[in-house]
């Protein structure tokens, strides 16, 4: 895989401190990621639980992260979502509420808002702009977090909102890439594109050979322990969906096969009602009760 030319240069000589939150029940890591210069920090991909059975909710997790930060006096001042996760909800106005910061993701959610409006017949108040967000990111697009410098890369195929959000010499992939032992993500949910995530693939693996990676997901192939970092160097050595010496047709090939075989997220319904909205249930019906609605028949 040819390395490409980016639209930034990373700042390896910048180590940003990052703790990682593992939710099990998901296989989600959450981070924390602090600015080694100041007390400013940011969160990226954070986790609300959900039982689908009983319909409840727990933000365990979330207190944990925030309960972190507070014992360390740290600001936060962003919260970072890489994609819309069809595998576990966002925890983002939770935190937000409890520590305040500014809420981004890529500027192409609005095409997944329009996609899912429409799975789940959202009404005209359902806004499809982006809206329900703080900032919404371009490629190369810049934000800070105290002295620190980030840069937002676009690499859709798994979705077409999929942002790699780089930080010094720590980049966090959100679920394109997995660790080496892990492959990468799907490409079949309306939007997805194998040929287009081996194309975002490649500009991540164009990123220095030491910079750290940090996944969202981990799946604990063959019964490890659960690994959330490793190095472009790695990946591009190791993957075993897109090491060296595989190209594109037969990275298409494959995904495509294996895609083929898999079941939808279990969480995948409750997940992009609740996190088109950024992270919001959608609102009470006439009784006062929040729904979740569950489409028949419509993905496959």
């Amino acid at each position: 895989m040819e390395k490409v030319t980016l639209p930034f240069a990373a700042d390896m000589n910048l180590h940003p401190v990052v703790i990682a939150f593992f939710d099990e029940p998901t296989n989600t890591f959450s981070y924390i990621v602090k600015d080694p210069e100041s007390e400013a920090c940011a969160v990226v991909d954070s986790v609300m639980e959900i039982d689908y059975a009983s319909g409840r909710t727990d933000l365990s997790g979330a207190d944990k992260i925030i309960e972190y930060i507070r014992d360390n006096g740290w600001r936060l001042e962003w919260i970072i979502e890489t994609h819309v996760h069809a595998d576990h909800l966002s925890a983002a106005p939770y935190i937000q509420e409890k520590l305040g910061g500014k809420l981004g993701i890529g500027d192409q959610i609005t095409l997944v808002q329009e996609t899912f409006a429409k799975v789940f017949n959202e009404g005209t108040d359902f806004a499809r702009d982006g809206s329900q967000f703080d900032r919404l990111f371009a490629d190369g697009d810049t934000y800070t977090i105290g002295s620190m410098t980030a840069f937002a890369l676009h690499t859709p195929g798994h979705t077409p909102a999929c942002m790699t959000h780089v930080i010094g010499d720590a980049s966090f992939v959100g679920d394109t890439l997995f660790m080496p032992d892990g492959g990468t993500a799907r490409a079949d949910f309306p939007g997805g594109d194998a040929k287009t995530l081996y194309r975002s693939i490649g500009r991540v693996l164009s990123l220095p050979d030491d910079m750290r990676l940090f996944m969202c997901h981990d799946y604990l192939p063959n019964g490890r322990p659960a690994a959330w970092e490793t190095t472009v160097g790695d990946e591009r050595a190791a993957n075993i969906h897109v090491r060296e010496g595989i190209g594109e047709q037969e990275f298409v090939s494959m995904r495509q096969a294996r895609d083929a075989t898999l079941g939808m997220p279990k969480l995948i319904l409750p997940s992009l009602q609740v996190n088109m909205r950024a992270g919001h249930l959608p609102p009470p019906e006439d009784n006062g009760q929040v729904f979740l609605k569950v489409p028949l028949n419509t993905l496959s």
